[in-house]
């Protein structure tokens, strides 16, 4: 393992304990807030930035999100993001502390999965630097329009179906991992810096979502939800789009693995039945 990419470890690892933790500070101000309305954008950016304790909890966001970027500047995109599925671990622990209730064995298990994907994922490096790759911006462009496309499609059929906490958590996800992957791509300079109009639209539309979910369900169903796809869709995006190597022999089948552990570990705490528990 490279020294950039045991930083850019460290760095991930700090990253998605700050955003998780500005999750919950975020669901508990905007829980308390009058309801937040897309068709009515202004009034409801006015009733969230004269709250303090949002603010505090955006703040903390966007520090984690300085951290992440720092981190995928030194690292692939498939590895860092492992490292921040963790972070949905601190989520449940926190949330559960916080309600004064007991993990389920479905979220304990979801806890314990995302632990040991991590440990797996960090005796892979001993086989692979960590270094990402570029890609085809044409496949990633394909990439970013059916994410975008898809949670659009949830936000118009999704709600009767699944709610308007699960819904809001899933399109956010979708549009935060549009956000993820920029990132990436912007660090990388040159023109793809062009890719900084996706960042800001990404995190400002995900952003959006859990806000209004976050008034119709808790942070675990929001947040947890979004998570899961925020971590497995660049997980998937850094192999598939952007031809980040793979280690061969056994390193390589423990980091396949590892990412499909953490991605479990987020399916079992975004369950229903730990949704229903928040």
């Amino acid at each position: 393992m490279t020294t950039s990419t045991a930083v850019a470890i460290v760095l991930a690892a700090l990253s998605t304990t700050i955003t998780n933790l500005a999750y919950l500070r975020e669901h508990d101000a905007a829980a308390a807030l009058p309801v937040l309305s897309m068709r009515r954008p202004l009034h409801s950016l006015q009733l969230l930035l004269r709250d303090r304790s949002w603010l505090l909890g955006f703040a903390m966001e966007s520090s984690g999100f300085l951290l992440y970027a720092a981190a995928l500047a030194l690292a692939s995109l498939s590895l860092v993001q492992s490292i921040n599925a963790g972070g949905i671990g601190v989520l449940a622990y926190v949330s559960a502390r916080m309600g004064r209730r007991q993990l389920g064995r479905r979220e304990l298990s979801g806890v314990i999965l995302s632990v040991l994907g991590l440990l797996a994922l960090a005796v892979s490096l001993v086989g692979g630097s960590g270094e990402g790759g570029r890609g085809s911006t044409a496949a990633i462009l394909l990439w970013l329009g059916a994410s975008g496309a898809a949670a659009l499609l949830v936000l118009l059929l999704g709600r009767a179906a699944l709610g308007a906490a699960v819904a809001a958590g899933i399109a956010g996800g979708l549009f935060f991992s549009i956000g993820d992957i920029s990132t990436k791509l912007v660090t990388q300079g040159g023109v793809r810096i062009g890719f900084l109009l996706a960042l800001v639209l990404g995190y400002s539309l995900g952003t959006v979502l859990l806000q209004l979910g976050y008034q119709a369900g808790g942070a675990l169903t929001v947040a947890g939800v979004a998570t899961l796809l925020t971590n497995a869709l660049p997980i998937a995006a850094g192999t598939v789009v952007l031809d980040e190597p793979v280690p061969s022999g056994a390193y390589g089948g423990l980091r396949i693995l590892a990412f499909a552990a953490v991605t479990a570990g987020g399916v079992l705490l975004a369950s229903p039945e730990s949704q229903a528990a928040t």
